[in-house]
């Protein structure tokens, strides 16, 4: 009886395993199936060109607007890069408020003035001695200010806050090295009567602190000026003014009333986005960067020196895209890589650490307007040490751009390509993962920089999907 069940659960078995074959059969041979005829007849391409070549070549740029907080001071002499020197000039924003509560105007003690920099943050020799003066300024600095501003006729020669030169050098100093410091200090102390002058000011004039163009009237600000030595210049990312001060204060101790002095010290003047600061920089370009230039060498060099000025294929582009692709047609990706050349030299000058890749007619205005590139007319690159080379990856906006243009002009073409500063923020979503926000680009005035563009090794890689139908 079991033998006799067991062989027809067998027979049962087959008999589905025959049907459901027998189905798969009839479906795989179904010449009416229009999915099947969509695969075989459309065919669906991936075209990549990387044919198209870049041209271009060196434009001296000798004077830059730079809004940024970056002041570049000293002087280098490097034979391969030429002779860098740069003052500054400066306003201050000040503090809304000021501490009068105990502390009368024969409390301050003294006025120092700080600069900041980074361990690291400059060229040259650390040990060099180098000297400068600081000026206050007679009259209001114009604006728009460049590198060329001359600062005569806006400070007096004989009213100098520093009659002899202050000397510094970039080597770690005692308390940055014992207490391991993220940063080094040059400082310069202030004549005590400017402190005297700020309490006054705040004391009868308030309104003169609730705004930097008002503070401008009263205090226009300072000029650093180099006086001695020449060996290295130093990116100074942050500057300000503190007073030193005794403060009055009482206690109570077993019901007795006693007094006491604080000595404080607060940061009344700062450098800050919101106030004029400007670099007065001037490059005496090498005979052999000059001679690179002449010979058709497309270069790089900041501050003040050459920029590059290209003429990108997007007409060659669109035509080859145009008679190729077809009515049905979509734009991947347009990227480029330029290869760079680094150039020798004994202070370790190096290729600008990210470069500015914008419209020619619309470079001026992008830097007065304090503008972040938009990926359509002005894109960002970083240098890649590793394989020396710049790579923008998403020149596809751009190229969606012309194409609905009816036909290209110089000025649709011509590029402007830039050393730059940046500034930028970082925030964290919920899980903290960063993510990094250019604020700011600015011309590059924080260091020498220089390389040379090899134009000819371009890679521009132009890629689109296309799909031809067969009836």
């Amino acid at each position: 009886m079991n033998t006799t069940l067991l062989k027809m659960k067998k027979l049962s078995l087959l008999f589905i395993i025959i049907c459901i074959l027998s189905v798969c059969f009839a479906a795989c041979n179904d010449g009416n199936s229009s999915i099947g005829n969509s695969l075989v007849g459309d065919k669906s391409e991936v075209i990549i060109d990387s044919t198209f070549t870049l041209s271009g070549h060196s434009v001296r740029d000798i004077s830059v607007q730079s809004k940024t907080t970056t002041q570049l001071l000293g002087r280098l002499s490097a034979s391969e890069f030429g002779s860098l020197s740069s003052d500054f000039v400066t306003q201050f924003m000040p503090a809304a408020k000021i501490d009068t509560a105990g502390v009368s105007i024969n409390d301050i003690d003294s006025v120092k003035m700080l600069m900041f920099y980074t361990p690291g943050a400059f060229t040259g020799d650390s040990l060099m001695p180098m000297g400068f003066k600081v000026y206050p300024l007679t009259r209001q600095l114009q604006t728009p200010i460049y590198s060329d501003f001359d600062p005569a006729g806006y400070y007096d020669e004989a009213n100098c806050w520093t009659p002899q030169n202050q000397i510094y050098t970039a080597n770690a100093i005692y308390n940055d090295s014992i207490n391991k410091l993220s940063y080094r200090t040059i400082y310069v102390k202030l004549p005590i009567e400017f402190g005297r002058k700020l309490y006054r000011e705040y004391i009868n004039n308030p309104s003169t602190f609730s705004t930097p163009s008002a503070f401008a009237r009263f205090f226009p600000g300072l000029y650093v000026k180099n006086t001695f030595g020449s060996g290295r210049v130093t990116n100074i990312t942050q500057t300000r003014i503190n007073l030193y001060y005794r403060k009055h204060a009482k206690y109570t101790v077993n019901n007795t009333v006693k007094d006491t002095i604080y000595y404080n010290v607060s940061a009344y003047l700062g450098v800050t986005p919101e106030i004029i600061t400007n670099n007065i920089i001037s490059l005496d370009m090498s005979g052999s960067l000059q001679a690179m230039a002449d010979n058709g060498k497309t270069l790089l060099v900041a501050p003040t020196g050459y920029n590059a000025r290209v003429v990108f294929p997007a007409q060659e582009i669109i035509n080859r895209y145009k008679a190729q692709a077809g009515d049905m047609a979509v734009i991947n990706t347009l990227s480029m890589i330029i290869p760079v050349e680094e150039i020798t030299n004994d202070y370790s000058i190096k290729p600008p650490a990210n470069i500015l890749f914008v419209l020619s007619s619309k470079r001026k205005e992008f830097f007065e307007e304090n503008s972040i590139n938009d990926d359509k007319t002005s894109f960002l690159a970083t240098y890649d040490a590793t394989n020396h080379r710049y790579a923008f990856t998403n020149l596809r906006p751009y190229i969606l751009q012309m194409l609905n243009k009816s036909s290209l002009t110089a000025d649709d073409v011509t590029f402007d390509i830039v050393p730059v500063d940046i500034t930028s923020e970082t925030t964290s979503d919920y899980y903290g993962n960063p993510t990094v926000y250019v604020t700011g680009i600015n011309p590059l005035v924080s260091g020498p920089a220089m390389c040379s563009l090899k134009l000819n090794e371009t890679k521009i890689r132009f890629t689109y999907s296309k799909q031809s139908i067969n009836n």
